[in-house]
C-alpha cells in the first residue's frame, strides 16, 4: 500500500512539473540563446548531413522505387528514437516519423527523395558524364532535403530533451514528387488531420522562403487507356479496331484545344503504350496527360474537357475508354506567420561561405549549359517573397495539398546552381559536393531556428492558423482531386529502375571506406573541361 501510494505522489509530482514546464514562458534573450545553441549543434552534425546527402545521391531512385532511400534514412530517425509507421497511404517506400517529448506543438518536416529519368551524372564534373549511361539520376536535387529535416530534427531534439520543452516532431517524405502522387493520399488519408503546422524544404540556389499564393500551377495526372480489336494489319485491317488511332485522335484534338487554352494554363503528355508491333493493329493504347492551371476549377475544366475528347476519340475508332487519376497537386499557398518568422531566422544565418573551387564549378556548369545567369553561386539570400501579384505559370508540387490542410511553408534552400534548366543532368552535378553539402547545413540551420521559435512561443502556431482560416480559406475551399477509390500508382518505374539496379548498386556510397562520395569516386574537385 505503501509503495502504491509512494507511486501515485510520483505520478502526480511528474503531471505538476509537465503542466509548469508546458507553461513556461521564455524570454526573448532565452529564446535566442537556445536559437544559436541549435545552430552550433547542426554545424558540429555537418559531416553527418553531408554522409546522408552523399549516401541518397548515390542510390538514384526513382518515384515509387525508392527503396534503399527509404530504408536509409527511416532507419537513422528510428536508432533516434522516432517511432516508424512504414507504407502509409498504400504506398511501399513511404513512411511516417514521430518522436514526442509531451503535449505542445505538433510540427510535421517533410521533403522529397525521388530522382529524375536518365539524368545519371558524375558529381563535381562540370559537363556531361552520365555515372551509369540512361539510368536515373539526382537531376533535381531531392538527395538533399530529408538529410537537411533530419539534421535540423535531431539538433532540435537534443534541445527539447534538455530543457523539457513540450512538442511532437513529424518527419515524412514526399514519395514520387515527379510524378505528383503522394502527398494528395496523404491528405485524403488523415495524416495530417492532427498536425499544427508543416515546414517543406525544397533545393534551390538560394535560401528564402515566401508566403500566400505561390507562382506556378497546380496539375491533376490522368492516363486514358483505349481497348479495341487485333487483327493482321496486311493481311484483314478491316477487322481491326486500333486503340491507338483513339488514343492519337485524342492528342490530335487536344493539341487543336491548345490554341484555345488561357496561357497561364499548361498541358504535357507521353504515350505509354502505343501498340507491340507493327503488323498487328493495337488494340491496347493508352496516352498521359497532366493538365495545369494557376487555379484548382481551372486544372477541373481542363480535365473535363479531355474526358470529352477522349469519349469522342473512343466513339469515332469503336473503342472503348476508361481514365485513371494518378497524380494531383493544389495550387500552392503558403503561410504568412511562418513565413516571416522563418524569413528573421534566414537573414540571421545567411548563406555559406563558398570557396574558389565552389564557384569555378558554378560558373562552368553555367557556361556548359548556355545559361544566361554566369555569375555563379547566390552570396546574399532572397528577400522574403510576398504573394504573387500576378499569377504565373510553371512547374506544380503536390505540398500544395499540405498547405491547403495545414499552415504550412516551403523553406529553399542553396545547393544547387543557379541558372540551370532542371530536370537535367547539369543540376545533379551539385549535389553530392561541398556546394549541396554547406547549403543543407545553412537551410538545417534556419529550419532548426524556426522550430524553436514554434515551441517556444506557442502563440505563434495560434496565429498561423489564424491566417490560415480567416485568410487563406476566406473565399477558396480545398476539395481534393483524388477520390476515395483512387489507388496511387506505385507500379509507375518499377521496370526503369529495375533495369538499372544492378549497374547501381557498384555506385552505392560507402562512409565507413570513404570520407565523401567524390573521393570514392575518384573526382577531383572540381574537374573542369580542359
Amino acid at each position: 500500500m505503501k509503495n502504491t501510494k509512494a507511486l501515485l505522489m510520483v505520478m502526480f509530482m511528474l503531471s505538476v512539473m509537465a503542466t509548469i514546464t508546458a507553461q513556461k514562458k521564455y524570454s526573448k534573450k532565452q529564446i535566442e540563446k537556445l536559437k544559436n545553441e541549435v545552430a552550433q549543434i547542426v554545424e558540429a552534425n555537418h559531416k553527418q548531413s553531408q554522409v546522408m546527402v552523399d549516401k541518397i545521391f548515390s542510390f538514384a531512385e526513382l518515384g515509387f522505387q525508392e527503396v534503399e532511400s527509404s530504408k536509409y534514412l527511416s532507419g537513422i530517425l528510428k536508432e533516434n528514437g522516432f517511432e516508424i509507421e512504414h507504407s502509409v497511404s498504400n504506398i511501399p517506400t513511404s513512411w511516417f516519423a514521430t518522436w514526442s517529448n509531451g503535449e505542445g506543438p505538433v510540427i510535421a518536416l517533410g521533403s522529397d527523395v525521388d530522382c529524375i529519368p536518365k539524368a545519371s551524372q558524375y558529381p563535381g564534373i562540370a559537363y556531361h558524364k552520365p555515372m551509369v549511361d540512361g539510368a536515373p539520376g539526382h537531376g533535381e536535387g531531392h538527395n538533399s532535403g530529408i538529410p537537411l529535416n533530419i539534421t535540423s530534427a535531431l539538433s532540435v531534439k537534443q534541445i527539447m530533451e534538455r530543457e523539457n520543452i513540450p512538442g511532437t516532431l513529424i518527419l515524412w517524405p514526399g514519395i514520387a514528387e515527379e510524378l505528383v502522387a503522394a502527398k494528395a493520399w496523404y491528405v485524403r488519408d488523415g495524416l495530417f488531420d492532427d498536425i499544427d503546422m508543416c515546414i517543406f524544404t525544397h533545393v534551390s540556389s538560394n535560401l528564402g522562403v515566401s508566403w500566400g499564393q505561390a507562382w506556378g500551377t497546380g496539375l491533376i495526372s490522368v492516363e486514358y487507356s483505349f481497348e479495341g480489336e487485333a487483327a493482321h494489319s496486311a493481311g484483314a485491317p478491316w477487322r481491326g479496331r486500333s486503340a491507338l488511332d483513339a488514343a492519337e485522335l485524342m492528342n490530335i484534338a487536344w493539341n487543336y484545344k491548345r490554341e484555345h487554352l488561357h496561357p497561364l494554363k499548361r498541358s504535357h503528355s507521353i504515350f505509354t503504350d502505343a501498340g507491340d508491333q507493327p503488323n498487328v493493329v493495337p488494340s491496347k493504347a493508352s496516352i498521359w496527360f497532366y493538365f495545369r492551371d494557376v487555379e484548382y476549377q481551372g486544372i477541373m475544366d481542363m480535365y473535363a474537357m479531355a474526358n470529352d475528347m477522349a469519349k469522342g476519340a473512343a466513339l469515332m475508332t469503336g473503342t472503348t475508354m476508361n481514365s485513371k487519376v494518378l497524380g494531383a497537386a493544389w495550387p500552392r499557398h503558403f503561410n504568412k506567420v511562418i513565413a516571416e518568422t522563418m524569413y528573421e531566422n534566414i537573414k540571421q544565418v545567411g548563406l555559406p561561405e563558398w570557396t574558389e573551387a565552389d564557384q569555378m564549378l558554378a560558373k562552368a556548369v553555367q557556361k556548359e549549359v548556355d545559361s544566361k545567369d554566369t555569375t555563379g553561386l547566390a552570396t546574399e539570400p532572397r528577400e522574403l517573397g510576398l504573394p504573387v501579384k500576378e499569377p504565373k505559370s510553371g512547374g506544380s508540387d503536390d505540398i500544395g495539398d499540405v498547405s491547403w490542410k495545414v499552415p504550412t511553408v516551403t523553406m529553399r534552400f542553396p545547393s544547387n546552381i543557379p541558372g540551370l534548366q532542371g530536370h537535367h543532368w547539369s543540376n545533379a552535378i551539385a549535389m553530392a559536393t561541398p556546394i549541396a553539402h554547406k547549403g543543407v547545413t545553412a537551410g538545417a540551420k534556419a529550419e532548426a531556428m524556426t522550430i524553436l521559435d514554434f515551441l517556444l512561443k506557442p502563440e505563434l502556431v495560434t496565429q498561423a492558423w489564424d491566417y490560415f482560416n480567416n485568410e487563406q480559406r476566406k473565399e477558396q475551399k480545398y476539395e481534393p482531386m483524388i477520390s476515395a477509390e483512387d489507388m496511387p500508382p506505385t507500379y509507375l518505374n518499377k521496370d526503369k529502375q529495375d533495369q538499372f539496379r544492378d549497374e547501381l548498386e557498384k555506385f552505392y556510397y560507402d562512409e565507413t571506406k570513404y570520407d565523401s562520395y567524390l573521393e570514392q569516386l575518384g573526382v577531383e574537385y572540381p574537374t573542369l573541361k580542359e
